[in-house]
């Protein structure tokens, strides 16, 4: 197995890694762990965690972005993993279609894979997989 393998990203790949990276800007309570984009598919670690304060005084956060920005997330409220999962692909998208002027084209699979991390050996197990994936990529049956 090679172990010095790297993703060499088009710019479709730059523009899923970057709207990847800029979640922690639009959505509150999450941080980004191991991440990768293979030519087929990505692999992601989120971690939802909460941190919200409890009392008076919450107001919602406005949006103030370009139409083909997500709104920053409600003061006080967390997103769940199917809403994070569905804005990064709605975002990346647009981007993508924008970029090969092709709007509203399908860019994903309507589905994802999740699994809940409970403990540090799943972690390590998990995020492991993620950064050694591109290792393994020759045996992937889409590989050309």
């Amino acid at each position: 197995m090679d172990t010095d393998v790297n993703m060499k990203l088009n710019d479709f790949g730059r523009i899923v890694e970057n709207t990847w990276f800029d979640l922690v800007n639009h959505v509150r309570n999450i941080k980004l762990h191991a991440f990768i984009v293979m030519p087929n598919h990505i692999h992601g670690l989120i971690e939802i965690y909460n941190d919200i304060p409890v009392g008076a005084g919450s107001k919602p956060v406005r949006n103030n972005t370009p139409n083909d920005e997500p709104a920053p997330t409600e003061h006080g409220k967390t997103k769940s993993i199917s809403e994070i999962v569905r804005q990064f692909k709605t975002f990346s998208s647009r981007h993508i279609n924008k970029s090969r002027n092709a709007p509203g084209n399908s860019v994903w699979q309507r589905n994802y894979h999740e699994h809940v991390v409970r403990n540090d050996n799943s972690y390590l197990k998990i995020s492991g997989y993620i950064i050694n994936n591109p290792a393994h990529w020759r045996r992937d049956k889409y590989f050309v």
